[in-house]
């Protein structure tokens, strides 16, 4: 086919640049820079603005965060994970609500998620009460995990001829008392780690969350899907939901040595504003080892460029929230 003659895909928003284009741009970076020298100096900036001494500061009440996107492999699961660690690192009380059926987030905070443990499960299509499902991290104190098991696999089968189906997540949260403003001991963070799709488990997320916090991946094809993310979430709002709103994008997986990855991360930035946290997730092997040994990139290598990254994710989302 010649090249006059090619068309573009219509799923490609006629904004979003190719990656030849992105490419062809031009950078910040001086001709004499190269990409390794980059990667460098991304990841002193990340070592010099972690600030490890000040503890974070507490929302005015328990702030709800749905963490979805419906793409795989953006680093949800992983993002919740270390979001919540470090928050609870920087003195917040945090509870992380499994929603995956892979429990994957449960095996990186090394709680138990063995067919029969309480888990999301049994909240959701049993009407088990939050607490009964609540394990404490076990080197953590501020840390609290709902798991989920292999049972939350046929969930959304089952809850599809329950009354209310889309609000049982809610409910359960509404009856927990320690989610709320006037308690000391609150909660001040709820992270609903979801599975990808949009399907009745996602939903139960969205109608129970206030905030919504999107990991996108600095590559290309992560652009594609976040339209019909915005409209489901634009629907739940409507019809479900009218708290919700997305008041966090993460960018994950950013390798500063590309051209591609700074346009996708500038096309991010110049659609959302505020929204995008300043600090960019960089790739790392040290983020994708940690669960195998069930633990965080916080706690298995904390001065890894991964680990400093989330710990000044997390800082730039606890201001952001108790200014708000």
């Amino acid at each position: 086919m010649a090249e006059s003659d090619h068309v573009a895909p219509s799923s490609v928003p006629p904004s979003v640049r190719t990656a030849a284009d992105l490419d062809a741009a031009p950078t910040a970076y001086g001709d004499q820079t190269t990409p390794l020298a980059r990667a460098i100096e991304a990841e002193l900036r990340a070592r010099e603005s972690v600030n490890f001494q000040d503890p974070l500061p507490r929302p005015a009440a328990t702030r709800v965060m749905v963490v979805a996107n419906q793409k795989g492999g953006v680093g949800k699961t992983t993002s919740t994970v270390n979001l919540a660690v470090a928050l609870a690192q920087g003195g917040q009380r945090v509870l992380v609500v499994d929603l995956d059926p892979q429990g994957n987030a449960s095996t990186a905070l090394a709680v138990d998620h063995r067919r029969g443990t309480p888990s999301s499960y049994d909240m959701l299509v049993d009407g088990m009460p939050l607490a009964d499902a609540v394990q404490q991290h076990p080197d953590l104190p501020g840390l609290f995990v709902v798991p989920a098991t292999i049972d939350l696999a046929g969930a959304e089968i089952e809850l599809v001829s329950v009354v209310a189906r889309e609000s049982r997540l809610k409910k359960a949260l509404a009856a927990y008392p320690l989610i709320g403003s006037q308690d000391e001991d609150r909660l001040d963070y709820v992270l609903i780690d979801c599975p990808p799709s949009l399907g009745l488990l996602t939903l139960n997320a969205l109608v129970a969350g206030v905030e919504m916090l999107i990991p996108i991946q600095a590559e290309y094809y992560a652009l594609e899907g976040l339209g019909q993310l915005i409209e489901t979430v634009e629907m739940v709002k409507q019809h479900l939901n009218h708290e919700l709103s997305i008041s966090t994008i993460l960018i994950t997986m950013y390798d500063a040595r590309t051209n591609l990855a700074a346009g996708v991360a500038e096309e991010v930035r110049e659609h959302f504003k505020d929204q995008v946290l300043r600090t960019a997730i960089p790739r790392s092997v040290r983020v994708s080892e940690a669960p195998s040994y069930g633990q965080s990139v916080m706690t298995y290598d904390p001065g890894s460029p991964g680990a400093l990254s989330y710990l000044e994710a997390a800082r730039e989302m606890a201001i952001k929230g108790a200014s708000a």
